[in-house]
C-alpha cells in the first residue's frame, strides 16, 4: 500500500473528549471516527487491525473444531421471553418494534438465537459435540459510553456456543475453548492473565475471564508470582484473620461532631483505621441489612450479593432508611444495640477494643468488644483482598493489577437449553436436555487493549501480529531524487513479493513529518532510504519498540526485516 492511495487521517491534537490513551491515539492515528455517543466508524488503518485480529480468532476457532455461522443482529422478543431475559436483562437491551408492532431487540449476545437453531437442527447424539461461532456486531445501550471503542454501545464480538450431551462432554468443550483463547491472545502479542470470574447476567456454573494487563483497566485482578492463582478481585477470598485477643478497654461514648468518615474518626480519636469499624446498610429482602467491616477494608459487592436476605445487585440503603432503622445517619451507625440483621466481615469480627458509630448523630463508641458490648456476630468473608495477602492456594502473596477484559468463557449448563427445550436423543433413544457453554471475545476491544498496553510518548507500538502494516518504507526526499525513488520502488516490490506487508510513504513531505506520523501509527518495523545511505549501498532499519537504528546492506534489507517479524503460530 502507498500512503498516496491510503486514507491516512492523522491528527495533531488530542480529541477533547478522550479519557484514556487508546481513545486518544485511535483518533489521532486515524483508526476510528466518532459518529455518535458510543458509535464509531472504522477507517482503513483501523479496519486492517480488526481484520488481523479476526483472522487469528478464526484460525484458532477452526483449529479447535468450531464452525462459523452468522446470525441476525435483530432478534425477536419471543426468544428472550422463553429464556426469561426479556424482562430481566435491563436497559442495556435496545428494544424496538417493527411496522407490525412486533417486539424485537438488537442483540447484545446470542444465546437465545443459537439455542433456537440447535433445537431445530440437532436431533441425535451423533451430531454432538457441536460448537458454533460468529464474528458480528453487537449492541448494548450503555448508560454512559466512554473510553472510545473500549466501552462503546456498538462493538464487534466473536461469540461461540458449545452443545454436548452431558456435563463431562461440556467440560471438554470448555477446556478446548479455554486453550484456544490462550493461543489467540498469545498470538496477538498481549500480556494477559486468565482469571476466575463471576458469571453475571449470562449465568452458568463456571466462568473465567481473559484480561490484558494495563493501568487503564476497569477491573482489578489478583494473582501470585508463581502463576498458580489468578482471579477477578471480586472473587478472591480474603485470608483467615488472626485470633481475637481479650478485651483491654471499657466501652465509652465519645462526642464526634461533624465526623463522618473513617479517616476523620481515626484522626479525631487517634485510633488507626483498622481499629475503626464501619457499618454499611444495604437493601435487603425484608428491610435493610447491616454489613460491618474494618475501616481499612473495602466491601466486596459480589461476596455481599451472595448473602441470604441481601438483594442483588447490592445497593446502599437510602439515608432516610438508615435513620429510620438506626436512629442516626450514615457515618454515625454501628453494631451495638442495632435492631436489624447484622453480618460482620471475619476480619472485623477479630477486632477488639474497636471504635464504631453510636447510633446517635455526632457520637461514636470506643473500646467496644464483641460478646460483651455487642452480640457475637454472624460472620462472612465480605472484604476485598488486598496487595500482599497470602495467595489462596498457599503459594506466596498476591499482587493486584488493573486488567482489561477481552475474553470470557462460561460453562452454562442447562440454563438456556432447559428453558427453551433444546433436547436430542441419546443412544437409548431417550430425550436429553443439552449442556451448553458460551465463549466471547471482544474483537474491537482487543485493538484498544493492545494500545493501552503498548504505546509511548510518540504514539502506538503495535505487536507485529495485529499491526496495520508490518513495515514502513520511508524514502527521504524521493520527490527530489530519482535514485531514491527508483530504489525505494524496487525495494517496495521486493518486500511485497516476499509476503511482507509494507506501507510505502510516497508523499512529498518533510522527513520529520513522515517519521512522526509513522511513530503515531505504530508500524513495528521501519526502513529509511536516503541519498547518503544509498551512496553507501545501505539502508537504515529500526524497530518501533525501542530499537536502535541499524545500518543494513541494501541487498540484505528484505531478509533482515523478514528475520525480525514476529509471526506467532499459536503452537504450544
Amino acid at each position: 500500500m502507498r500512503t498516496s492511495r491510503l486514507l491516512l487521517a492523522t491528527e495533531r491534537e488530542d480529541p477533547s473528549d478522550a479519557e484514556i490513551v487508546s481513545h486518544r491515539l485511535m483518533i489521532r492515528a486515524g483508526l476510528v471516527r466518532r459518529l455518535a455517543a458510543g458509535l464509531y466508524t472504522w477507517l482503513p488503518l483501523g479496519l486492517r487491525v480488526l481484520r488481523k485480529i479476526e483472522d487469528i480468532v478464526r484460525d484458532e476457532m477452526d483449529r479447535a473444531g468450531a464452525q462459523e455461522v452468522l446470525m441476525p443482529a435483530v432478534q425477536p422478543a419471543e426468544l428472550w421471553m422463553e429464556s426469561g431475559r426479556w424482562d430481566h436483562f435491563g436497559p442495556e437491551l435496545l428494544r424496538l418494534r417493527d411496522r407490525h408492532e412486533r417486539d424485537f431487540c438488537v442483540g447484545p449476545t446470542h444465546e437465545e438465537v443459537i439455542t433456537d437453531i440447535v433445537r431445530r437442527e440437532v436431533r441425535s447424539y451423533r451430531q454432538l459435540p457441536l460448537n458454533l461461532y460468529q464474528i458480528q456486531t453487537k449492541f448494548r445501550d450503555e448508560v454512559r459510553p466512554r473510553f472510545g471503542v473500549m466501552r462503546a454501545r456498538e462493538f464487534i464480538m466473536k461469540d461461540a456456543y458449545s452443545f454436548d450431551l452431558d456435563e463431562a462432554g461440556s467440560r471438554r468443550s470448555y477446556e478446548a475453548m479455554r486453550d484456544a483463547y490462550r493461543r489467540i491472545f498469545a498470538r496477538t502479542g498481549l500480556d494477559f492473565r486468565v482469571v476466575e470470574a463471576d458469571s453475571g447476567a449470562i449465568g452458568g456454573s463456571r466462568s473465567e475471564e481473559f484480561h490484558v494487563l494495563a493501568e487503564s483497566g476497569e477491573d482489578d485482578i489478583a494473582f501470585n508470582d508463581a502463576g498458580t492463582y489468578a482471579a477477578n478481585l471480586e472473587l478472591t477470598p480474603a485470608p483467615p484473620p488472626p485470633s481475637r485477643g481479650p478485651a483491654a478497654e471499657t466501652m465509652r461514648e465519645v462526642s464526634t461532631p461533624d465526623v463522618r468518615t473513617i479517616s476523620e474518626v481515626s484522626r479525631r480519636l487517634g485510633v488507626p483505621p483498622e481499629r475503626c469499624l464501619k457499618t454499611l446498610f444495604v437493601e435487603g429482602d425484608a428491610g435493610p441489612v447491616a454489613l460491618v467491616l474494618r475501616g481499612d477494608h473495602d466491601l466486596n459487592l459480589v461476596k455481599a450479593s451472595r448473602l441470604d436476605g441481601v438483594r442483588a445487585p447490592v445497593a446502599l440503603a437510602s439515608p432516610d432508611a438508615v435513620r429510620e432503622a438506626a436512629g442516626a445517619g450514615p457515618g454515625a451507625v454501628g453494631p451495638v444495640g442495632l435492631g436489624v440483621p447484622v453480618v460482620v466481615d471475619r476480619w472485623a469480627a477479630a477486632a477488639r477494643d474497636f471504635v464504631c458509630g453510636a447510633n446517635r448523630d455526632d457520637a461514636h463508641l470506643a473500646g467496644v468488644n464483641w460478646g460483651r458490648d455487642a452480640p457475637e456476630p454472624a460472620t462472612a468473608d465480605l472484604r476485598n483482598a488486598i496487595e500482599g495477602d497470602p495467595s489462596p492456594d498457599g503459594r506466596g502473596a498476591i499482587s493486584i493489577r488493573r486488567g482489561i477484559e477481552v475474553g470470557h468463557v462460561f460453562q452454562l449448563g442447562r440454563k438456556y437449553s432447559e428453558s427453551m427445550h433444546a433436547v436430542c436423543l441419546d443412544e437409548s433413544g431417550r430425550a436429553r436436555t443439552l449442556e451448553m457453554g458460551c465463549y466471547g471475545i471482544g474483537v474491537s476491544r482487543i485493538a484498544a487493549a493492545a494500545i493501552e498496553q503498548s504505546h509511548d510518548e510518540n504514539g502506538i507500538v503495535w505487536p507485529d501480529a495485529i499491526a496495520p502494516f508490518e513495515v514502513a518504507l520511508l524514502p527521504v526526499n524521493a520527490h527530489r531524487s530519482g535514485r531514491v525513488r527508483d530504489r525505494s520502488e524496487a525495494l517496495y516490490e521486493a518486500l511485497r513479493a516476499a509476503g511482507i506487508e509494507v506501507l510505502l510513504d510516497d508523499r512529498a513531505i518533510r522527513p520529520g513529518v513522515m517519521f512522526s506520523e509513522m511513530d503515531l501509527i505504530g508500524i513495528p518495523h521501519r526502513l529509511v532510504l536516503g541519498e547518503r545511505r544509498l551512496d553507501e549501498g545501505a539502508i537504515e532499519y529500526r524497530r518501533r519498540r525501542g530499537g536502535e537504528t541499524e545500518i543494513v546492506p541494501l541487498e540484505e534489507a528484505v531478509a533482515h526485516v523478514a528475520a525480525r517479524l514476529d509471526r506467532r503460530s499459536g503452537e504450544g
